[in-house]
């Protein structure tokens, strides 16, 4: 057992949190099954299959969009979002490197 509990948080880990916090919730995890790959879709479209209103629509993407799942570009009104594997799995392959190492 490591004996310093407050060790700083290895440099790869900092962003692993807001990962897993940003997936860690249902919808969210609904929103991301949307997409087909390559995808691009916007709050309304995104909204429009949900159970959720427009506005907690918007409020999951930007939490998904603050932790890099997903990425965004403003058009004219609208924005659109994508998702951004390399966030996933980076998160993934930084808990699997320290179980590989240290489990």
């Amino acid at each position: 057992m490591h004996k310093n509990y407050l060790r700083s948080i290895p440099r790869q880990w900092r962003d692993i949190a807001k990962v897993f916090v940003a997936m860690g919730d249902t919808h969210r995890q609904r929103i991301l099954l949307t997409f087909e790959r390559g995808e691009r879709l916007n709050v309304g479209q995104i909204a429009e299959v949900s159970t959720l209103s427009r506005s907690a629509v918007s409020h999951h993407l930007k939490v998904m969009r603050e932790s890099g799942v997903l990425g965004s570009e403003k058009i004219g009104k609208e924005v659109w979002f994508w998702v951004e594997p390399d966030a996933l799995l980076a998160a993934l392959a930084n808990v699997a490197d320290y179980l590989q190492e240290h489990a």
